[in-house]
Protein backbone atom coordinates (compact mmCIF):
# COMPACT_ATOMS: atom_id res chain seq x y z
CA UNK A 1 0.00 0.00 0.00
CA UNK A 2 1.68 3.14 -1.12
CA UNK A 3 0.91 6.34 1.39
CA UNK A 4 -0.77 9.22 -0.05
CA UNK A 5 -0.72 11.31 3.18
CA UNK A 6 3.10 11.90 4.97
CA UNK A 7 2.58 13.10 8.93
CA UNK A 8 5.97 14.57 10.26
CA UNK A 9 6.90 15.68 13.38
CA UNK A 10 9.77 17.18 14.87
CA UNK A 11 10.13 14.24 17.39
CA UNK A 12 8.10 11.40 19.34
CA UNK A 13 6.86 13.88 21.90
CA UNK A 14 4.67 15.63 19.25
CA UNK A 15 3.33 12.09 18.65
CA UNK A 16 0.54 12.66 21.64
CA UNK A 17 -1.07 15.69 19.05
CA UNK A 18 0.05 14.47 15.88
CA UNK A 19 -1.86 10.94 16.40
CA UNK A 20 -5.04 12.51 15.87
CA UNK A 21 -3.97 12.97 12.40
CA UNK A 22 -3.09 9.40 12.34
CA UNK A 23 -6.44 8.09 13.55
CA UNK A 24 -8.79 9.99 11.09
CA UNK A 25 -6.69 8.81 8.30
CA UNK A 26 -6.66 5.36 9.31
CA UNK A 27 -10.60 5.63 10.10
CA UNK A 28 -11.41 7.01 7.24
CA UNK A 29 -9.00 4.41 5.25
CA UNK A 30 -6.50 6.61 4.02
CA UNK A 31 -2.45 5.39 3.30
CA UNK A 32 -0.62 7.32 5.40
CA UNK A 33 3.19 6.97 6.87
CA UNK A 34 4.36 8.79 9.76
CA UNK A 35 8.09 9.67 10.33
CA UNK A 36 10.31 11.99 13.02
CA UNK A 37 12.66 14.42 11.16
CA UNK A 38 14.13 17.56 12.37
CA UNK A 39 14.34 20.83 10.38
CA UNK A 40 17.61 21.87 12.94
CA UNK A 41 19.29 17.89 14.11
CA UNK A 42 18.89 16.02 10.75
CA UNK A 43 18.22 19.26 7.92
CA UNK A 44 19.81 16.80 4.92
CA UNK A 45 17.13 14.39 5.96
CA UNK A 46 14.63 16.94 5.79
CA UNK A 47 15.24 18.12 2.30
CA UNK A 48 15.58 14.68 1.07
CA UNK A 49 12.61 13.54 2.15
CA UNK A 50 10.58 16.38 0.70
CA UNK A 51 12.38 16.25 -2.16
CA UNK A 52 11.55 12.37 -2.86
CA UNK A 53 8.11 12.29 -1.51
CA UNK A 54 6.60 12.93 -4.76
CA UNK A 55 8.49 10.77 -6.37
CA UNK A 56 7.03 8.28 -3.99
CA UNK A 57 3.32 8.72 -4.61
CA UNK A 58 3.10 11.09 -1.35
CA UNK A 59 0.09 14.14 -2.36
CA UNK A 60 0.35 15.80 0.82
CA UNK A 61 2.18 16.29 3.88
CA UNK A 62 1.32 17.18 7.45
CA UNK A 63 4.00 18.95 9.48
CA UNK A 64 3.78 19.17 12.93
CA UNK A 65 6.56 21.18 15.04
CA UNK A 66 6.55 23.30 18.20
CA UNK A 67 9.12 25.78 19.48
CA UNK A 68 10.97 27.33 16.31
CA UNK A 69 8.06 25.49 14.15
CA UNK A 70 10.60 25.56 11.15
CA UNK A 71 9.65 21.80 10.13
CA UNK A 72 6.97 22.68 7.85
CA UNK A 73 8.14 25.49 5.97
CA UNK A 74 11.68 23.92 5.57
CA UNK A 75 9.85 21.10 4.15
CA UNK A 76 7.54 23.39 2.04
CA UNK A 77 10.70 24.69 0.47
CA UNK A 78 12.06 21.71 -1.33
CA UNK A 79 8.58 20.56 -2.52
CA UNK A 80 5.67 21.25 -4.50
CA UNK A 81 3.47 19.44 -2.81
CA UNK A 82 0.66 21.00 -0.54
CA UNK A 83 1.88 21.24 2.84
CA UNK A 84 -0.21 21.17 6.25
CA UNK A 85 1.56 22.76 9.65
CA UNK A 86 0.39 21.72 12.79
CA UNK A 87 1.90 24.48 15.48
CA UNK A 88 1.99 22.09 18.88
CA UNK A 89 1.50 23.96 22.10
CA UNK A 90 5.01 24.00 24.22
CA UNK A 91 5.93 27.67 25.30
CA UNK A 92 3.63 30.65 25.19
CA UNK A 93 0.68 27.79 24.51
CA UNK A 94 1.91 26.99 20.98
CA UNK A 95 1.34 30.96 19.95
CA UNK A 96 5.24 31.10 18.62
CA UNK A 97 5.03 27.76 16.75
CA UNK A 98 1.72 29.65 14.98
CA UNK A 99 3.10 31.98 13.75
CA UNK A 100 6.49 30.64 13.26
CA UNK A 101 4.21 28.19 10.57
CA UNK A 102 2.41 30.86 9.30
CA UNK A 103 4.23 33.87 8.52
CA UNK A 104 5.89 32.20 5.44
CA UNK A 105 7.36 34.45 2.61
CA UNK A 106 5.78 34.84 -1.01
CA UNK A 107 6.00 31.86 -2.76
CA UNK A 108 6.67 29.21 0.03
CA UNK A 109 2.76 28.32 1.07
CA UNK A 110 2.23 26.54 4.41
CA UNK A 111 -1.57 25.90 5.10
CA UNK A 112 -1.69 26.12 8.76
CA UNK A 113 -4.45 25.05 11.17
CA UNK A 114 -5.04 25.85 14.96
CA UNK A 115 -2.42 25.01 17.79
CA UNK A 116 -2.43 20.84 18.53
CA UNK A 117 -5.43 20.60 15.28
CA UNK A 118 -3.67 17.58 13.97
CA UNK A 119 -7.16 16.21 13.27
CA UNK A 120 -7.91 19.32 11.40
CA UNK A 121 -4.69 18.99 9.30
CA UNK A 122 -6.08 15.43 8.35
CA UNK A 123 -9.06 16.54 7.65
CA UNK A 124 -8.05 19.64 5.20
CA UNK A 125 -5.48 16.88 3.67
CA UNK A 126 -8.07 14.36 3.05
CA UNK A 127 -10.41 17.08 1.36
CA UNK A 128 -7.65 18.09 -1.61
CA UNK A 129 -7.75 14.32 -1.66
CA UNK A 130 -11.31 14.00 -2.36
CA UNK A 131 -10.59 16.51 -4.96
CA UNK A 132 -10.01 13.53 -7.10
CA UNK A 133 -10.69 10.87 -6.27
CA UNK A 134 -14.66 9.91 -5.33
CA UNK A 135 -14.02 7.32 -2.63
CA UNK A 136 -12.62 9.80 -0.19
CA UNK A 137 -15.27 12.51 -1.40
CA UNK A 138 -17.81 9.94 -0.43
CA UNK A 139 -16.24 9.17 2.75
CA UNK A 140 -15.86 12.90 3.65
CA UNK A 141 -19.36 14.17 2.83
CA UNK A 142 -20.65 11.17 5.15
CA UNK A 143 -18.10 12.35 7.74
CA UNK A 144 -19.51 15.88 7.19
CA UNK A 145 -22.54 15.04 7.42
CA UNK A 146 -22.35 12.84 11.04
CA UNK A 147 -20.96 16.08 12.43
CA UNK A 148 -24.85 17.69 12.14
CA UNK A 149 -26.41 14.81 14.03
CA UNK A 150 -23.90 15.24 16.76
CA UNK A 151 -25.22 18.49 17.73
CA UNK A 152 -28.89 17.51 16.71
CA UNK A 153 -28.36 14.74 19.33
CA UNK A 154 -26.40 17.59 21.87
CA UNK A 155 -29.87 19.18 21.45
CA UNK A 156 -31.86 16.57 22.42
CA UNK A 157 -30.33 15.89 25.52
CA UNK A 158 -30.26 19.64 26.36
CA UNK A 159 -33.65 19.64 26.12
CA UNK A 160 -33.89 17.27 29.05
CA UNK A 161 -31.91 19.40 31.46
CA UNK A 162 -34.68 20.55 33.40
CA UNK A 163 -33.73 24.21 35.74
CA UNK A 164 -36.59 26.06 37.03
CA UNK A 165 -35.86 29.43 35.01
CA UNK A 166 -35.21 26.97 31.86
CA UNK A 167 -37.61 28.13 29.05
CA UNK A 168 -36.85 25.32 26.36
Amino acid sequence: MTPLVSIIMGSTSDLPVMEKACKFLNDMKIPFEVNALSAHRTPDAVEAFAKGAKGRGIRVIIAGAGMAAALPGVIAASTTLPVIGVPIKGMLDGLDAMLSIIQMPPGIPVATVGVNGAMNAAILAAEMLALSDESIAAKMEEYKAGLGSKIEKANKDLAEVKYEFKTN
